[in-house]
């Protein structure tokens, strides 16, 4: 029989240059859905990637000094990049796709002819807000005190030539599909986007751009970028093999069983992405689910808090399975979750440390005290069954059943707590059974310690097994500890007790989790956050300040100026030299010449207010005279020469003196 496929998604992430501990919260969870779900003999088709287009790129990129496609390739392969982040976090991703690949873009502009060939795009001018930091566009009416509704900071003015998506056409089947089907998940999802977006009227989405030039090109119309949500969301098809031939996998895996997103863009998979699959007359994914955010001190996180969030510091301090574990079991996958160190080692030393750790520990340990390692013959039965003994095999041969509704429901963390219940359940049996006073009388009661034994290592296996998705290397040895081979880690072993054998080789291994001084692992925490922030900072060093006092009267004889440039060039012959005329407020041009030609080019400064002494005798450089000197502050940095001319606000007059 063929085996039952299951595609599940993350969104492709924006390539951030610093990654904090919320980026890794939705891959986790999408990771331990796509683990479970190979557990449970499915074939899984697991994608992540990045979203590599649109104009914040091409602003950074131009900050940094390198092409936009410079600046994502550092970042999405370059060490510590999210490549590497996905390598550290265990993600079990079986495919990645970056938008900038060939047969992507290829496929998009397909994708977008495909739609304007049957008039649901269209041509026009868009005047409006937009967020560049969310590439959203806004309507005042959906403007939060002015600001972007979702992240909170100012929007922009935007008005150029544009192609159109006519969502409007598509809002009736779209009201129809969140409010009469399971397709977005949490529900309470569903009532922000009817009242926020579909009852105040889909508008037509603004789908290119010609204000930048990073983006996929509309191949049909020069100088038009494809709107970088068209490019994002069509990922998920386009890395099947839609509309390409780089793979041949639509047919089998689409349409997605659940994309897992952040709620801040479940407006764009929940309303624009349907309505587009409609227009190209594709299945719709069978459901989205928009998850909470971390939060730090009540806020969204992010990387300018005050609070250690760096996955790979937190990885190296406490284990990447652990962090994992973390993220799962504590926070509501649909709700918001407010992280916080303290919490982190809390939950360390409480559900790894005291119970599932402390239960391995001590039952291995007891296994090898009294019988060697390895349980006599006929120990899985016992002849007069006390309670504790019934309760804790029937919890155990219910878990999977339990654990299994949780997790089809997209509910990690109800999951876990029901593998808690009976990790916690076995430790109480160990108190109530007291192996160590049976031990006393090991020809009287050897027979009911060994049978005690055996019940604690074949829950501890079941609990193994479901644990796995989550925290798969730290399962991994808690099977080599308990003696469960492969074909004891599967599905359908977990729904049965009694399937470890009565004779599996134990073994007290290494303290699977450590528990962890508090105080002393937010002291490292805090040491190693400094360290990376100083690893972070250029290497600076500045000139030496001088000890010579001037007196006040002298400095008061130079006179600081602000000037406008007016024009600038190079100066012929000369690899330094710039030459300037400047707006000094006299009414007469000001020429000044400048060795700044390494570290500015002459169409950069034209209308820039800068500072000028202008009371310096002229002087000749290069034969052409210079009346004054600009300011300008220098440094240098990983041993090369920085200068940066001092340019203030152009809101100063030509000529105010600067005092």
């Amino acid at each position: 029989m063929e085996k039952k496929t299951f595609y599940i998604t993350t969104p492709i992430y924006y390539p951030s240059d610093k990654l904090h501990i919320g980026h890794t919260y939705c891959t986790v969870a999408t990771d331990a859905m796509a683990r479970y779900k190979r557990l449970h003999g499915f074939d899984v088709c697991f994608l992540t990637g990045t979203d590599e287009h649109g104009q914040k790129i091409e602003t950074k990129a131009g900050e940094a000094g390198v092409t936009p496609k410079e600046f994502v390739d550092r970042i999405v392969e370059g060490p510590r990049g999210v490549k590497d982040l996905w390598k550290l976090m265990n993600i079990s991703n079986d495919r990645f796709i970056r938008t900038t690949d060939d047969y992507h873009v290829s496929a998009v502009q397909r994708i977008f002819r495909k739609m304007y060939d049957k008039g649901d795009i269209y041509k026009g001018s868009y005047k409006g807000k937009y967020c560049t930091p969310c590439e959203s566009f806004w309507t005042d009416s959906q403007l939060k005190d002015g600001c972007c509704p979702d992240c909170g900071r100012p929007v922009v003015d935007a008005e150029e030539e544009a192609y159109f998506f006519r969502l409007s056409k598509y809002a009736g089947k779209v009201r129809d599909l969140l409010e009469n089907t399971d397709f977005l998940q949490p529900r309470s999802r569903v009532n922000e986007m009817v009242k926020n977006f579909i009852d105040p009227g889909l508008e037509d989405l603004c789908v290119s751009r010609t204000s930048f030039t990073w983006g996929i090109p509309v191949d049909f119309d020069q100088g038009h970028v494809v709107y970088v949500w068209v490019d994002a969301l069509f990922n998920y098809t386009t890395a099947l093999g839609f509309l390409n031939d780089r793979y041949d996998d639509y047919e089998k895996y689409w349409p997605a069983d659940v994309h897992f997103v952040g709620k801040e863009i479940v407006r764009f998979h929940s309303i624009i992405w349907p309505a587009m699959l409609m227009s190209m007359e594709m299945p719709l994914p069978k459901h989205v689910f928009g998850h909470g955010w971390l939060l730090l001190d009540g806020g969204k996180m992010s990387k300018s808090k005050g609070n250690v969030v760096d996955p790979y510091i937190l990885a190296e301090q406490f284990g990447v399975d652990a962090l994992r574990f973390f993220l799962m079991r504590t926070f509501p996958f649909g709700s918001d979750g407010n992280f916080s160190n303290e919490l982190l080692i809390q939950t360390i030393n409480t559900d790894l440390a005291n119970d599932l750790g402390n239960l391995v520990s001590r039952t291995t340990a007891m296994a090898g005290k009294y019988f060697g390692g390895t349980l006599p013959q006929g120990c899985s039965r016992w002849s007069a069954p006390l309670a504790c003994d019934t309760e804790l095999t029937a919890m155990a041969s219910a878990l999977r059943g339990a654990y299994e509704s949780q997790m089809e429901a997209y509910a990690p963390h109800n999951a876990l707590a029901e593998v808690f219940k009976v990790i916690q359940r076995a430790n109480k049996y160990i108190d109530e059974t007291a192996p160590w006073a049976l031990a006393k009388d090991m020809e009287q009661n050897g027979g009911r310690l060994a049978h005690v034994l055996y019940n604690l290592l074949e829950a501890t296996r079941i609990c193994g097994i479901l644990l796995s998705p989550f925290m798969p290397e730290s399962c991994q040895k808690l099977f080599a500890q308990i003696g469960a081979g492969a074909d004891l880690q599967t599905w359908d072993s977990a729904g049965t007790w009694g399937a470890l054998p009565e004779t599996a080789a134990t073994t007290k291994g290494e303290n699977l989790f450590p528990r962890i001084d508090m105080d002393q692992a937010l002291a490292d925490l805090e040491a190693a956050e400094a360290a990376e922030r100083q690893s972070a900072l250029p290497a600076i060093s500045l000139e030496p300040q001088l000890t010579e006092q001037v007196d006040f009267d002298t400095f008061c004889k130079s006179d600081f100026r602000a000037v406008k440039v007016k024009a600038c060039e190079a100066v012929k012959k000369s690899e330094k030299l710039l030459k300037f005329t400047l707006d000094d407020g006299t009414g007469t041009d000001r020429q000044i010449l400048s060795g700044i030609h390494k570290f500015y080019e002459p169409e950069q400064l034209v209308g820039k207010t800068l500072v000028a002494i202008v009371n310096l005798p002229p002087r000749k450089m290069m034969g052409q005279e210079s009346c004054g000197m600009l300011l300008s502050a220098v440094h240098t940095e990983q041993g090369e020469e920085k200068l940066h001319l001092i340019i203030v606000d152009d809101a100063i007059p030509a000529g105010a003196k600067l005092c």
